[in-house]
């Protein structure tokens, strides 16, 4: 069988391109001999590995001088623990609950000090996102959290909450590199690079340096502290190496596209294709309010349990894997990161009208 078309929510796929250059470089990098999977990670040629990995990003997201850029393990999940562990000097964050890892991050801070969730859209299963501009701000919070783009039930934060002066941390695990940013509007932001830019084992933080302070709460893992891991260029202890090579290789690729503007305007076409049809269908509809749907995570329904289990078997038979949802919300959900090409969707909206001929 050939290369299918994965809409995995992450691990998910990665730029052929990618993949091929590192088969190509996988026994010896470079003239080295070796594979970057054997490499030191205190050898002069992956310091240049990971500095031009970090270079790209910077240039890619354009990153300003005041922030570091941190090469981590553990997920983004850990970091759930790692920015009260580092920010809550006060003791109070204010959480912004629009989906499963918000609420997880929110119980995690909950351990470390007062958690105030100040708006949530459980009420409607997390398929939109509360007005965020007039938010009741705690006037000791320490920051204001959200979890930026939702892989589960596929809604985005398209304008930025009004944190009132307050610091801004967003876990943008699964919309990363997909659209231009405005780093500035962050004192944190991180991702697990799983779902668009390398294999599963790194997380990325970038980080505003005043935030990197000595003055961690007690008890803080040595292995949790953004200033050891600023201090030694996230070179501390051995960091996920080959994972980051990656990363370098799929920021080039996105560069070669034309950058984020570029993939913005990718992005918006495929996921129109899977939209519109959505909207028209008369056997299947998404889940999200219009406004609040995401580029990269398109959840779908067509009301029936054992119809939505028909059409995953019959899609992956048909090449199109990984279209269950989530575990806890059932239903489908295309993952359609940047490196989803717009044939793939194409593929997937030709089957599904094939499907709802044959199912109507």
């Amino acid at each position: 069988m050939g290369r299918i078309y994965n809409f995995s929510a992450g691990p998910a796929m990665l730029p052929e391109e990618v993949l091929k250059e590192a088969a190509d470089e996988m026994l010896d990098y470079r003239g080295s001999g070796m594979s970057v999977m054997e490499m030191s990670h205190r050898s002069k040629i992956y310091e240049g590995i990971i500095q031009e990995a970090e270079k790209d990003l910077r240039e890619l997201m354009n990153i300003p001088d005041n922030y570091k850029v941190l090469f981590l393990q553990g997920g983004a999940s850990q970091q759930f623990a790692a920015v009260p562990m580092n920010l809550m000097k006060n003791k109070v964050a204010d959480y912004i609950i629009t989906g499963q890892w918000a609420k997880k991050a929110y119980q995690e801070a909950s351990i470390y000090g007062k958690a105030n969730a100040i708006a949530s859209s459980a009420d409607k299963t997390f398929s939109y996102i509360p007005d965020c501009s007039d938010l009741p701000i705690s006037e000791d919070a320490d920051y204001v959290y959200i979890c930026e783009n939702n892989t589960i039930y596929g809604t985005k934060f398209k304008t930025l909450p009004n944190t009132k002066g307050k610091t801004l941390v967003a876990d943008v695990s699964s919309c990363f590199l997909s659209e231009p940013v405005d780093v500035t509007k962050y004192g944190v932001l991180f991702g697990g690079v799983q779902k668009n830019i390398g294999p599963a084992g790194v997380v990325i933080v970038i980080i505003r340096e005043d935030l990197i302070t000595e003055d961690t709460l007690p008890g803080t893992p040595t292995m949790l502290k953004y200033k050891i891991h600023a201090d030694s260029a996230s070179l501390y202890n051995t960091p996920p190496a080959y994972g980051i090579y990656i990363c370098g290789k799929v920021f080039k690729w996105i560069k070669s596209m034309g950058g984020l503007e570029a993939m913005k305007k990718k992005n918006e076409i495929k996921a129109k294709l899977l939209y519109d049809y959505l909207d028209e269908s008369k056997l299947f509809k998404g889940t999200v309010v219009k406004e609040d749907r995401s580029l990269m995570n398109v959840p779908f329904i067509t009301g029936s349990e054992e119809l939505d289990a028909k059409f995953v078997k019959e899609a992956k038979a048909a090449g199109l894997e990984n279209l269950k949802g989530h575990r806890t919300v059932g239903g489908m959900r295309a993952s359609i990161y940047n490196a989803m090409p717009y044939e793939g969707v194409q593929a997937l909206v030709d089957f599904m009208k094939k499907f709802e001929a044959e199912n109507l």
